[in-house]
C-alpha cells in the first residue's frame, strides 16, 4: 500500500503494480491503479485480448490474406530500421500490394509473429503464405532473380 500525499494532505491508499525499465541509464516507471472505484472506461486493455480473437490467428489471416505481408520495425512509408527499410525497397521495385505490421506498436504482436514464423529477428517477410525471411534473404533473392519469380502472380498495384 502507498499512501498519496497532495499538497501534505494525505490522500486515500492505492494498490499499485510497478513496472520499471532501464533506458540510457535513466529509469522509467508505470504504474496500474488496482482501485476497485476506478471506473472500466479508463482501466487499460487490450483490444486483441477483449475481442476473442488470438494474435496468432490474427497473423495467420494476415499472412493468408495478403499476397506480400511484412512485419516490420515501422511501417512502410516510414521505416525506423535499416533492415526493415531495405526490406520494403526491394519489395517496392516489384509494384505489387505491400501490406504490413509495425511491431513496434505491441510488443506482445511482437512476440506471435515470432513464435508464428519460428524466426528470432525482424523483418519477416511473408509471400502468398509462406514464410520467407528477412532483409537479406529478400535482397539475395531479389539479386538471384529468385524473388521475381516468386512475384510473377502477384497483381500489381493499381
Amino acid at each position: 500500500m502507498a499512501t498519496i500525499l497532495f499538497k501534505g494532505i494525505a490522500a486515500r491508499s492505492l494498490t499499485t503494480r510497478l513496472t520499471s525499465s532501464s533506458y540510457y541509464g535513466m529509469r522509467y516507471t508505470t504504474k496500474v491503479s488496482n482501485d476497485t472505484d476506478t471506473h472500466d472506461d479508463f482501466k487499460p486493455t487490450n483490444k486483441v485480448e477483449n475481442s476473442g480473437t488470438s494474435l496468432s490467428s490474427i497473423i495467420e489471416q494476415d499472412v493468408k490474406d495478403n499476397p506480400v505481408m511484412i512485419y516490420m520495425k515501422g511501417v512502410p512509408d516510414f521505416p525506423q530500421c535499416g533492415f526493415s527499410s531495405l526490406a520494403v525497397k526491394v519489395l517496392k521495385q516489384y509494384d505489387v500490394p505491400l501490406s504490413a505490421r509495425n511491431i513496434l506498436q505491441d510488443p506482445e504482436v511482437k512476440d506471435a509473429v515470432k513464435a508464428f514464423s519460428h524466426w528470432p529477428t525482424f523483418p519477416q517477410v511473408f509471400i502468398k503464405g509462406e514464410f520467407i525471411g528477412g532483409s537479406d534473404i529478400v535482397l539475395s533473392m531479389h539479386q538471384s532473380g529468385e524473388l521475381k519469380e516468386k512475384l510473377k502472380d502477384v497483381v500489381s498495384k493499381q
